[in-house]
């Protein structure tokens, strides 16, 4: 016969084991704060049915890592028209948050009113150019809305990773160097195409290095809307050893005219990988810039291996 307290038998009772804090246990997952700003996607370039393509799909990553997400695209080059401007996004953004304060005081809901930026701007560039972010500061000045505009993507870790992973999807690179198999047509020395000038050349061999690291073959940056940038680079590294060569654009997509791209390996005399594109990393580093702008921090982003 058992007791309330247990078995008669003395068996010992198995009891439920209190939860311990630890590295172990599953965090809670995080959501928007509630009346948070609008994260506004900065898209580049001349606005396309791929291009829009892309940015729904980096949005869709920032939206997937952080439920309750208001993620917005404005396009630089815009029409107002199927692609709204950059400005036009903003503008919206604010008189929405101002409706719904309105909206709540006419039903009688208590509600403070509404503090700080209206949104998040958020360039979808992985380096710096100078260029473009003036013409995103300037429609950000011109929309007249409390809007606070972060830094570009990279350079980051997660970038690296995903420059490895369009060159191993070319055929230019080993997916995992713990593997003991080789590709016939790997690449033994990278050229890491950037736009934006030197400052681009330079942010962009800080990924570059990283890079390296992973492939253990020689990376440079160079600049393709430098004349001879690409070229002098593909000397210096075949004058170093590097027979060949396999260009890596260390950029999203929308920046400038993929025939560039096209040209520029014809110039090094060499194979190119993909661009960026809509990577997983790319949605989580543009999350990453805006919760840093509002002091929320979600979970770290962690590189997957290359398979």
């Amino acid at each position: 016969m058992s007791s309330p307290t247990g078995p008669a038998s003395g068996l010992p009772v198995r009891m439920p084991r209190p939860r311990q804090p630890g590295r172990h246990r599953r965090p809670e997952p995080l959501a928007a704060p509630e009346g948070a700003p609008a994260l506004v996607l900065a898209v580049p370039g001349t606005p396309s049915a791929a291009t829009r393509g892309l940015a729904e799909e980096v949005v869709s990553i920032a939206r997937s890592e952080l439920p309750g997400l208001d993620a917005r695209i404005g396009y630089v080059d815009g029409d107002d028209g199927e692609f709204p401007t950059l400005q036009s996004v903003l503008v919206h953004a604010a008189e929405e948050r101002a409706a719904r304060y309105e909206q709540a005081l006419a039903a009688g809901v208590e509600v403070k009113e509404p503090e700080g930026p209206v949104a998040v701007v958020v360039p979808l560039l992985a380096g710096p150019d100078n260029a473009l972010l003036r013409v995103i500061r300037q429609a950000v000045m011109d929309s007249r809305v409390a809007a606070d505009l972060t830094d570009v993507l990279g350079p980051h870790p997660l970038l690296a990773e995903a420059l490895h992973v369009r060159l191993s999807e070319a055929g230019l690179a080993r997916a995992d160097r713990a593997r003991l198999f080789t590709v016939a047509t790997a690449a033994d020395g990278i050229i890491l195409a950037s736009v934006g000038g030197e400052e681009a050349v330079q942010a962009a061999g800080i990924t570059g290095m990283l890079l390296a690291a992973r492939l253990a073959v020689p990376v440079m940056a160079a600049a393709l809307d430098q004349d001879g940038s690409i070229a002098a680079v593909a000397a210096q590294l075949r004058s170093s050893g590097s027979q060949q060569l396999a260009l890596a654009p260390y950029l999203i997509g929308p920046e400038i005219d993929p025939s560039l791209i096209a040209e520029a390996a014809q110039e090094a005399g060499c194979s190119a990988a993909e661009a960026l594109g809509p990577y997983p990393a790319i949605g989580k580093l543009a999350l990453s810039k805006y919760t840093t702008a509002l002091g929320i921090a979600p979970q770290q982003a962690q590189g997957t291996p290359v398979r």
